[in-house]
């Protein structure tokens, strides 16, 4: 063994590379198995959330710092949340893994129970009571996105997760190539621009720009410093998640489309960028060859901008037409309209991504190409369509994990990353046995929940758009 890698702070550095190089995926039906699992395990929380738990001042208070004398409640809540929705999670993407599809069609049945179980009984919602409804499922949604992505970010470098699920090296799907997607769609639904906020007031827009380059040159510096594993196909030499992110808003901060012209401006974007791929540019993106100038070295991070771009556009004019009215930024639209157009776009979609699949261009998460884009809006759709069937549940609510996770989203993904780094650092993952791998995952699901939790109840709030 070289020398250096023997001295190094992450001396396996290249095995652990190698263990997420060249991976295929899996099938686009498990992927929509695990997009219904876990959207049914967070309506599950809310359909047997009792108000006796914890006060209703530690979910619903105008005081962003909750008193003390509830921390024992509010912790016992976060640890319920924790072991209905997370644990379960943890568990389909790693011991229950082969079960997936089938649980799935168990967890269908479930619901339809629970949901013929409030049956004819039920009032009819009012106004009021559908627009919180339909607030917290798009909480949920933003929620169920993080969680997913900070679960996978350390399971992945586990031999307990499966290889299908880690993200592909070119061509495929899996439900790790679903992450940086899901996140600019969660971004775009709730973004200034979807919810009709003037352009005057986005004026300062780009000075939120300036952080993600921060923590995108950090991630740098640092994981350069540690000799951190880092896949260069995924992004490329120098590029990261919060490059992509930085240019994504640069772009539609400059480029300013009305909402509701932003969804045909995006796919306008993304045909012309799939007949490049198509007539060349795939070739050039998805070769292991690189030039030393700093295009060739993150090419793929800098072209893919133009597919996550488009999925950003997209989701603008999806978030203003489906859930925001026309002239208010603060009204939303009735919730039963919103579900039905969800449904049927999640199932339009979903075809799309089949046929674009197989006779455009296969999905690629590295060239953010029309199938891929597809497949992200698909499935994210799907989950916020299931979430939204909450409505029909008795108990319907929200979480206190979910509304802590809501609070600090980027918060708790910076904090992910933190700890991920900080246990690949301290314990061979790739010798680690099954069993004492899903302790860690657990260990450190649990650290990131309480912890989201406390900065939550402390009032500690981190936000930069």
């Amino acid at each position: 063994m070289d020398s250096s890698l023997r001295n190094s702070l992450n001396p396996n550095k290249l095995l652990k590379e190698e263990f997420v190089s060249n991976l295929t995926g899996s099938s686009m039906i498990e992927i929509a198995a695990l997009s219904t699992i876990i959207p049914i395990l967070v309506i599950l929380r809310h359909s047997c959330y009792c108000s006796g738990v914890i006060d209703a001042s530690l979910k619903k208070s105008d005081n962003p710092v909750i008193h003390s004398k509830s921390l024992k409640q509010y912790l016992a809540a976060i640890t319920v949340d924790f072991l209905v929705i997370v644990i379960p999670t943890i568990l389909f993407f790693t011991v229950l893994a082969e079960w997936s599809c089938l649980c799935a069609v168990l967890f269908i049945f479930l619901l339809l129970l629970l949901i013929a179980a409030k049956g004819i009984h039920s009032h009819s919602p009012t106004w009021e009571t559908a627009n919180q409804s339909l607030k917290e499922n798009i909480s949920s949604f933003r929620v169920v996105v993080m969680i997913t992505t900070c679960l996978c970010i350390l399971a992945v470098d586990f031999r307990i997760f499966p290889r299908r699920y880690a993200k592909t090296e070119t061509y495929g799907t899996s439900l790790m190539d679903l992450g940086v997607g899901s996140f600019v769609l969660a971004n775009s639904l709730v973004s200034q621009q979807a919810r009709n906020v003037p352009s005057t007031k986005r004026k300062g827009a780009l000075k939120s720009v300036f952080p993600l380059i921060v923590l995108g040159l950090v991630r740098l510096i640092t994981t350069t410093g540690v000799d951190y594993q880092v896949h260069v196909g995924e992004y490329g030499v120098h590029w990261n998640f919060f490059f992509t992110l930085a240019g994504v808003s640069i772009l539609t901060t400059i480029i300013n489309i009305p909402p509701q012209y932003s969804g045909i401006f995006g796919t306008t974007i993304l045909v012309g960028y799939q007949c490049w791929l198509t007539y060349g540019l795939n070739a050039y993106l998805l070769s292991n060859q690189r030039g030393t100038d700093i295009i060739s070295q993150n090419k793929e991070g800098i072209f893919s901008i133009f597919g996550y771009w488009s999925i950003y556009l997209i989701g603008v004019q999806l978030g203003n037409s489906i859930f925001f009215g026309k002239n208010s930024t603060a009204t939303l639209r009735s919730n039963r309209r919103a579900r039905i157009i969800v449904w049927i776009l999640a199932l339009s979609f979903w075809m799309a991504t089949l046929l674009l699949d197989s006779y455009v261009e296969r999905a690629s998460r590295r060239t953010c190409n029309l199938a891929y884009v597809n497949l992200v809006l698909a499935q994210n759709l799907q989950v916020l369509a299931i979430l939204m069937l909450s409505s029909y549940v008795t108990g319907n609510g929200t979480s206190v994990l979910e509304e802590a996770f809501n609070s600090n989203l980027l918060a708790a993904f910076l904090l992910a990353n933190l700890l991920t780094g900080l246990v690949n650092l301290s314990v061979d993952t790739l010798s680690t046995s099954s069993i004492f791998a899903l302790f860690i995952l657990l260990a450190y699901a649990f650290t990131l929940s309480s912890l989201t939790g406390l900065a939550k109840f402390y009032g500690i709030r981190l936000k930069f758009w």
